[in-house]
């Protein structure tokens, strides 16, 4: 990856948002809602605490996540989008 997070910081990438319905029905993307669930793609050193430590991560490349539906920020890098996020925005490892 060519983009390095700094500090508390993690990339995520999203996982695409479901097409079909249980039931079979297509689901127009007008529709689909964002998605909450992504993998950890890269994370930065660490937060730092107050003594000046870096606090390590809870989090690993390639965990699945689960985050809040407007949490972080859109980037799109070599044609594929990517949410930038503290890790205080991740609520679960799923």
């Amino acid at each position: 990856m060519k983009i390095k997070p700094l500090g508390d910081r993690v990339i995520i990438k999203p996982v695409a948002a479901e097409e079909r319905t249980k039931g079979g029905i297509i689901v127009p993307d007008t529709a689909k809602e964002k998605p909450v669930v992504g993998e950890v793609v890269a994370t930065g050193p660490g937060r730092k605490s107050d003594e000046g430590k870096i606090l390590s991560f809870d989090l690993k490349i390639g965990d699945k996540v689960l985050y809040g539906k407007y949490s972080g920020t859109e980037t799109t890098i070599d044609g594929q989008e990517y949410l930038i996020m503290r890790e205080s925005d991740i609520f679960a490892v799923v």
